[in-house]
């Protein structure tokens, strides 16, 4: 095929992938994380409202602070898409209901997945490879119900990639290495994730820049001076924080602070530094500038799309940092244990990873990781350094990218909750590793069977894709729009999962289960008890007419006539509390997904 062609295909996918989730986004239920962020997204277009009719009252910090302070422990760049695309499509256009307007720009975000899979997969390990990460990332049904919500998860593990793929093409093209900054700086304006990604890929950039600049002394000067330069900011600042100890650290990063001088110091010599390496050695310049680009580029356009910082930049981002550094934990159940407090399970992601990806898509995946280690091993001894074909840097790249987000996440005292989506950043490095493999099994295929060679080139690999694409297709559609409630073969699907003491759902969206039995049969103007339903959701599922309009929340069961309970082994005295409140132990209704309770409702006698 054509570039030409690869490229068209490349927005197929993109389409494929956005259509498939607009197709299926009027089932899903509303997270209560959600429903917040879809309250901050309204009062955030309000804003750019009075920005465009009133300006100079707009800019004021005032105006700022009462639109962006509600939610303000995250970003606004993902919240400010949902808002301005509520604002058009739904009050202004009229065209789409409130949740649809809203989520429409996490859809397109979430499908920039598939085209970035299948570009990078095809200059890695093949067009094979390529597709098949690109179609399966979205038949993991965990990866598919999220890519539906306006959430952060699924937006910044795409801005992750994004990064990682504009590095991958700025070491052989000059123009990807602004591009990657301002990747970086969109991803670090979506979660605070990103903020791993100048560690993950500066010793990438350091040790390339440095084996390219082997031929010229002044570019080996020029990369040396930059690696010295990024080791002793790291060291001052490591020594400002020791020194300070973590509060203070914080509160006295303030704009006129050896914090803030360290960083303008930092972007003006590493800009010299890489001015003397372009003129030294283009190469050697290729492998470093993404690096700088993106500690020069990624604040400020952190800044720029985060007006709650515009008066208080760096109180307001140290508020920020503190927050997610400090974050509480949630209770949380894993094999028949109730997670309160740290040391958590070292092997927690590892085994949740395992056991909520498709048995057909882990395996490619966790042979990919593991040949790709075996070869790194091998290749290293001199015995067997002959037997295998070293692995190239852009493998490496792959590899620890699919492996930063689990380990970060794996540590003992980081909280373990959230169901699969805090390491959704590794996903889809672990998809390529995937396609690797299934490219890799389809040659070996093709090569077994003589007769295979009369078959066109693509049959192997298409029918072997179907094969291990088909059982997570059909988990895909049986479970929908319950995603959060899918477990894998290895778990022995979700009654499986009960049985072992894994948590059966999160995020309360469930709920959408039972709503159709609560309108039919709701008394007119009845108080219901959602568990676990903030109040956010509550109106959006009114408003979004799932839910009907005369019906009013209650606070809990004791002043409500129905009570629609959500299974979770930390919240069992809820449900003792409704059987208390209601006189009755007996559900009059429920949902059951693969006969395994989810969520049950109550009626008050």
């Amino acid at each position: 095929m054509s570039p030409r062609t690869d490229r068209a295909l490349a927005w197929g996918l993109f389409a494929a992938a956005f259509l498939s989730l607009w197709a299926t986004q009027s089932s899903v239920g509303f997270v209560r994380d959600e429903s917040v962020y879809f309250a901050a997204g309204e009062s955030y277009a309000r804003w750019y409202r009075t920005l465009l009719s009133e300006p100079s009252l707009a800019l004021t910090d005032r105006a700022i602070v009462a639109a962006f302070d509600f939610n303000h422990e995250h970003p606004a760049l993902l919240k400010s898409l949902f808002g301005l695309s509520y604002l058009i499509f739904h009050e202004g256009l009229g065209l789409l209901r409130p949740a649809a307007a809203l989520r429409l720009p996490a859809f397109a975000i979430a499908a920039l997945i598939a085209p970035l899979l299948y570009l990078m997969g095809l200059r890695l390990f093949g067009r094979t490879a390529g597709l098949f990460a690109a179609a399966s990332f979205f038949l993991v049904p965990r990866q598919f119900f999220n890519s539906h919500l306006a959430c952060f998860d699924m937006p910044v593990a795409a801005l992750w990639l994004l990064t990682v793929y504009t590095f991958f093409r700025a070491q052989e093209e000059h123009r990807y290495w602004i591009w990657c900054g301002l990747s970086f700086g969109l991803a670090l304006s979506a979660k605070h994730n990103a903020l791993f990604l100048p560690f993950v890929l500066g010793p990438f950039a350091l040790h390339r820049a440095y084996l390219r600049s082997r031929e010229s002394p002044a570019a080996r000067a020029a990369v040396n001076r930059m690696v010295a330069l990024f080791a002793a900011v790291a060291a001052l600042y490591g020594v400002l924080y020791f020194a300070l100890g973590p509060t203070q650290f914080q509160q006295r990063f303030l704009l006129l602070s050896p914090h803030t001088a360290l960083y303008l110091a930092l972007c003006t010599v590493a800009a010299v530094l890489l001015r003397q390496l372009w003129k030294a050695s283009p190469a050697a310049f290729r492998a470093a500038s993404p690096l700088v680009a993106m500690v020069a580029l990624g604040p400020p356009v952190f800044y720029a799309f985060w007006p709650y910082l515009w008066h208080a930049p760096v109180e307001r981002t140290a508020f920020w940092l503190a927050f997610h550094a400090t974050h509480h934990h949630y209770t949380w159940f894993y094999l028949g244990k109730l997670l309160r407090a740290p040391p958590f399970p070292l092997e927690y992601v590892v085994v949740k990873t395992a056991l909520t990806v498709p048995t057909s898509l882990f395996i490619p995946m966790a042979i990919g990781f593991i040949s790709v280690l075996a070869r790194g091993g091998l290749a290293i001894l001199p015995r067997t350094r002959a037997w295998v074909r070293p692995i190239g840097w852009a493998e490496l790249l792959v590899v620890v990218n699919a492996v930063v987000s689990i380990a970060i996440i794996s540590h003992p005292e980081v909280p373990h909750f959230g169901g699969v989506k805090h390491w959704f950043p590794s996903m889809p490095f672990l998809s390529l590793l995937a396609g690797h493999s299934v490219a890799r099994a389809s040659e070996s295929l093709r090569g077994l069977w003589a007769r295979l060679e009369k078959l066109p080139r693509w049959a192997p690999a298409a029918a072997l894709s179907g094969l291990l694409g088909l059982p997570a297709l059909i988990a895909l559609v049986r479970v929908h729009p319950y995603g959060t409630s899918y477990y894998s073969e290895l778990a022995g699907g979700l009654p499986g999962a009960a049985s072992l003491g894994m948590q059966r759902q999160f995020w309360s969206n469930n709920v959408t289960g039972v709503l159709d039995w609560l309108n039919r049969n709701a008394p007119m103007g009845a108080r219901v008890y959602l568990h676990e339903v903030n109040g956010f959701s509550f109106r959006d599922y009114q408003r979004n007419g799932m839910l009907r309009s005369d019906l009013v929340a209650a606070g809990g069961p004791a002043d409500a006539q129905l009570a629609a309970y959500q299974y979770h082994q930390e919240f069992k005295e809820h449900e003792f509390n409704i059987w208390q409140a209601f006189g009755t132990r007996r559900p009059v209704a429920g949902l059951y997904v693969d006969e395994t309770p989810q969520v049950v409702v109550y009626r008050r006698p």
